[in-house]
């Protein structure tokens, strides 16, 4: 059976990092001899700028917010039915973006490394500011959000879940959520003590700046696992990838695990970085992130053992080349760099240690 992956476009520079996803997923599945199909939505979704370009008033914004947010939960709904296990996104409006991860439950999972050192950051996707609604009123607008024990709860079982994943035979002894909990009465604290005593795991509740100050004072333990509300970990992956890591977000692609029972199968990947507008067009985007994307998707989801690696042998050996494009002070073209990517893995017996430089 041909697997077949999900593909959705945004505007701003998504239809450049379409194409070098394809060519990227295409040249991996043919080194393993893995024919790999594509089921691309029909609809080129918005980004917050095009929308504001577009739109005319606030009600025009609401509308095509809530047309593409439809659409998009609809296509992942179909792919989860047809038995697709993953969808590479571009970047799209937030809020539209987040209108469907609310009603799909999702939650945003990175392994930050540092030698021995990792963090497992959970990001809760599925409630908080970041979702809700919206009522205008003259001059005001009213966000009306929700927090619930049960998205909480599956919120918690899906870290644990994804540190088994990572930390294969060890035993997470302490969960810290990292959320404003001295906004909700008591009730978040309630629960997560209920949650923790069920299921055996130590569930520290703290303020997003305690959690700041512990990671700047002690550091972090060999295994952490932090579950980080919207507000705080959206703002905190950059820097935490920067600290912990020594990565850009340019350069780094991550996951979004859906809860919901109609689409739990269905893995979401995407780029840690934005539609980048004010690249549209010009050829320079930076596709390293869209790269990785596509090699942890044919690695994981379609069968072509190795993948990842012999991206990333690819990936250093032409950081080493200097072939990059202009924000990592390279002088390439985001054609340019795919397609020396692409030329390496067509080679048999590339290993990362090629002589000679590649044609770029």
């Amino acid at each position: 059976m041909v697997p077949t992956i999900g593909l959705a476009v945004g505007r701003g520079t998504g239809p450049e990092l379409a194409e070098a996803f394809e060519r990227v997923l295409t040249a991996l599945g043919e080194a393993s001899s893995v024919p790999i199909a594509l089921t691309r939505s029909p609809r080129l979704y918005h980004s917050y700028f095009s929308l504001k370009a577009e739109a005319r008033g606030t009600e025009e914004v609401r509308l095509l917010t809530e047309q593409d947010a439809d659409h998009y939960e609809q296509f992942c709904r179909d792919l989860a039915r047809a038995g697709t296990t993953a969808v590479f996104r571009t970047a799209i409006n937030a809020q539209s973006l987040y209108l469907v991860r609310e009603r799909l439950q999702a939650v945003k999972v990175d392994l930050i490394a540092d030698g021995d050192t990792s963090l497992l950051l959970v990001r809760d996707e599925a409630q908080g500011f970041y979702t809700g609604e919206n009522r205008h009123g003259a001059g005001v607008v009213h966000r009306t959000m929700t927090f619930s024990k049960e998205i909480t709860e599956k919120v918690v079982l899906a870290a644990l879940r994804q540190a088994r994943r990572h930390w294969p035979g060890e035993q997470v002894r302490e969960l810290v959520m990292a959320y404003k909990f001295h906004l909700l009465d008591g009730a978040l604290g309630e629960w997560v003590a209920d949650i923790g005593a069920r299921h055996g795991v130590d569930i520290r509740l703290a303020q997003p700046d305690t959690v700041n100050r512990n990671l700047i004072e002690h550091g972090l333990p060999a295994r952490s696992v932090v579950v980080g509300a919207n507000e705080w970990a959206d703002i905190m992956h950059v820097v935490l990838l920067d600290r912990l890591g020594s990565e850009r977000q340019e350069n780094r692609c991550t996951e979004n695990i859906h809860l919901h029972p109609d689409v739990q199968d269905l893995v979401e990947y995407q780029t840690v970085h934005g539609s980048a507008d004010d690249l549209e067009g010009l050829g320079t985007v930076n596709p390293t992130a869209t790269i990785r994307a596509a090699a942890a998707i044919a690695e994981r989801h379609a069968g072509c053992a190795g993948a990842i690696e012999r991206t990333e042998n690819a990936l250093t050996f032409l950081a080493d080349q200097d072939v990059r494009t202009p924000d990592l002070g390279g002088r390439h073209s985001t054609t340019e760099v795919v397609a020396a990517v692409v030329e390496l893995l067509e080679e048999p017996d590339f290993d990362g240690r090629r002589a000679a430089p590649v044609r770029a």
